[in-house]
């Protein structure tokens, strides 16, 4: 992404708390903090200050005899946004829907209310998301569906690109059920060389699927959670639930 000038979120990989101590300086607290290849959470947490990161590496030191952690900016808080664009091999894109989760970052998408379109963002600010989505997806050189998530700032202008899904993603049902495009279908196409200018779409038989659908009503995708399954606990970015 630095190649495009883009910002993804600052990370460091450490193998000493002097080397965490100056990484988490480097990058500004709170910092996200967790091992190589933790399951479900484990051995992962937040420091808001010095001392906290201190005493999780610590923790960690003691019970691991090689010590290895990533340490990245922690965004809990922002809010998650996220573009559904398709592209063809010969370099047509559009927008097929923007998405933004009611629950801020921290929480997971599966877990989380998503609506669509987005409902808090200014004119601004969409299309500066949408620019940018367009211009990653084709310095990737993407042919058909992506999902382009980002971090944004809910004070400011700032975001990050936090993910970049190629083809099909889980809010690709989602996208298609709620302005109609077919996107498994048009992806389909477009992977056997075809043009979003001259395919059809599929549902209405009438628009090309060069057009942007346009939405004026909301969507909202709601998840169906088993609360038994949830452990009442709180413990920093540990994931807890089991669905």
């Amino acid at each position: 992404m630095t190649d495009i000038r883009e910002k993804t979120v600052p990370y460091g990989t450490v193998s000493s708390l002097k080397e965490a101590l100056e990484s988490a300086e480097r990058i500004g607290y709170p910092v996200n903090v967790r091992a190589f290849f933790p399951l479900g959470g484990h051995k992962s947490g937040v420091a808001d200050v010095r001392k906290e990161l201190i005493d999780f590496v610590t923790s960690v030191s003691a019970h691991s005899p090689k010590l290895e952690l990533i340490i990245d900016k922690s965004l809990n808080g922002w809010k998650k946004i996220a573009y559904e664009v398709v592209r063809d091999q010969y370099d047509n894109c559009i927008v097929v829907c923007n998405m933004e989760n009611i629950d801020p970052l921290s929480l997971r998408t599966g877990e989380s209310i998503v609506v669509a379109p987005s409902q808090t963002l200014s004119s601004d600010e969409y299309n500066l998301l949408r620019s940018v989505s367009i211009k990653v997806v084709r310095y990737l050189r993407i042919i058909g569906a992506c999902n382009v998530q980002f971090a944004l700032n809910p004070l400011c202008i700032e975001y990050y690109i936090i993910k970049v899904t190629s083809g099909l993603s889980c809010s690709s049902t989602f996208v298609s059920k709620a302005t109609g495009y077919p996107l498994g279908y048009i992806t389909a196409k477009l992977a056997l060389g075809m043009s979003l200018v001259t395919l059809k779409n599929s549902i209405t038989n009438q628009t090309c699927a060069w057009f942007e659908p346009s939405l004026d009503y909301v969507t909202i995708k709601v998840p169906k959670l088993v609360i038994k399954n949830f452990i009442r606990r709180s413990d920093g970015s540990k994931i807890s639930s089991k669905l």
